[in-house]
């Protein structure tokens, strides 16, 4: 697919030469296909998977996990970084 993309914007680029419209055709080519073009190859690989079992809900679950490790591993350096800060917040959190 990329490659049409890519000989397409070539045509409007060489066209583009007699008449300016065709470039401003070429940039939208690519920036379309920037945006969406690439995007939807691997959201249907992906979602072929889910189809088949369920595949999509362990790479959301291990999305999550990611994230949430991340999160955790800054509020613990937070809290060693900045004690009193940390137990401040804490104290405000019980009340």
């Amino acid at each position: 697919m990329g490659t049409i993309v890519m000989a397409g914007t070539a045509v409007l680029v060489v066209l583009g030469f007699g008449n300016h419209l065709y470039w401003l055709a070429a940039v939208a080519v690519l920036f379309l296909y920037t945006q969406y073009g690439r995007g939807t190859s691997s959201t249907s690989s992906r979602g072929g998977g889910a189809s088949s079992g369920g595949g999509m809900m362990a790479g959301d679950y291990r999305t999550y996990r990611a994230r949430r490790d991340k999160q955790a591993k800054w509020e613990r350096r937070y809290r060693r970084e900045r004690p009193l800060e940390a137990r401040r917040q804490a104290r405000e959190k019980s009340k």
